[in-house]
């Protein structure tokens, strides 16, 4: 008979002793952890981001939906304070994504985080996140994070949305996106281990991770009959930018040969973010075989890129 240990719980304290100088850091550094709980891609922006005279643990970005996302941790019980802080700073990063992280919440807070899903819009997301400490015997102790509040299936719809004609076109053009983006999700989540997100968005773009803060992969459509796959170089600092994108250009021969196809470079001086791609025919109102074909074609491309992007980013990054 197989002999198995019991799992021990752990408290908080002992692993970490100071919520601000202890869990955050830690947290930051392994935010992936909390990424396969909710279903996102994060990639953490700043730690301790002022708003005002406070201080938010916690600013992070979406990669997928490309929005930010306000991160608040207790290391105890909710309170009136931490949940108004949490809005606060919300309002000050105008997140779209709000995560409280406590070791437990009590009942009227749980309320409060299923009352704020269920009377806010299908752009905004609250998450009651508790977590535990847990060991083996004497093994490390590892973190656990358990989903207490999240929003209604992930599919919210607007209470808000108008209902002229104007806004049921918009409407059912959003879902017609999330529609071709949920399987693509899926497929790359669930065969290639590529992302964490659950959610195609309803928009005419999806952006991936590639393992560096700020140059996410993107698949999207476009004005002109444009369905595209792309790197975009958007680091937040404008020199940097044109740095990564000159260093990569240099290599333009090998790193399209290794592709197997030319690539469309476009520093776009004049803009925030300069963005490396590939484009084909096809738009959302193509045929459903049409579709299924882009889809694919999009998967594979992406999958290239991260294979081919990687070690160059790596050489010139590092």
């Amino acid at each position: 008979m197989v002999e198995l240990s019991k799992l021990e719980a752990v408290d908080l304290r002992e692993v970490w002793k100071h919520e601000a100088s202890n869990f955050t850091p830690w947290l930051a550094d392994n935010i992936e952890e909390l990424s396969d709980v909710l279903g996102l891609d994060l990639e953490v922006k700043t730690s301790e981001a002022e708003v005002g005279t406070f201080s938010l643990d916690i600013l992070a970005h979406d990669l997928a939906s490309d929005r930010p996302v306000v991160i608040e941790n207790q290391l105890e019980g909710t309170d009136h304070d931490h949940l108004g802080k949490l809005l606060t700073y919300a309002a000050g990063y105008d997140a779209h994504i709000l995560v409280w992280i406590v070791k437990e919440f009590r009942p009227e807070h749980r309320a409060a985080i299923d009352w704020l899903n269920r009377r806010t819009g299908e752009d905004t997301a609250f998450f009651g996140i508790a977590v535990e400490a847990w060991r083996i015997k004497d093994s490390p102790p590892a973190a656990r994070f358990n989903v207490v509040a999240l929003p209604n299936d992930w599919e919210k719809q607007g209470a808000h949305e108008s209902t002229s004609s104007g806004s049921e076109t918009l409407s059912v053009k959003r879902s017609r996106y999330r529609d071709f983006w949920q399987p693509l999700v899926d497929q790359l989540r669930d065969t290639h281990d590529f992302t964490r997100a659950k959610k195609g968005q309803p928009q005419n773009w999806m952006h991936f991770g590639s393992g560096f803060s700020g140059l996410p992969f993107g698949v999207s459509f476009q004005r002109g009959n444009v369905a595209s796959v792309s790197i975009r170089l958007d680091r937040g600092d404008k020199d940097d930018n044109e740095r990564t994108y000159d260093a990569l250009h240099e290599r333009k021969s090998e790193i399209e040969a290794e592709l197997g196809q030319p690539l469309t470079w476009n520093r776009m001086d004049h803009a925030k973010a300069s963005e490396i791609g590939v484009r084909r025919e096809g738009t959302i109102d193509d045929d459903d075989e049409s579709l299924a074909e882009i889809r694919e074609w999009m998967i594979r491309t992406v999958l290239s890129f991260d294979q081919v992007f990687r070690p160059h980013l790596i050489e010139i990054l590092d």
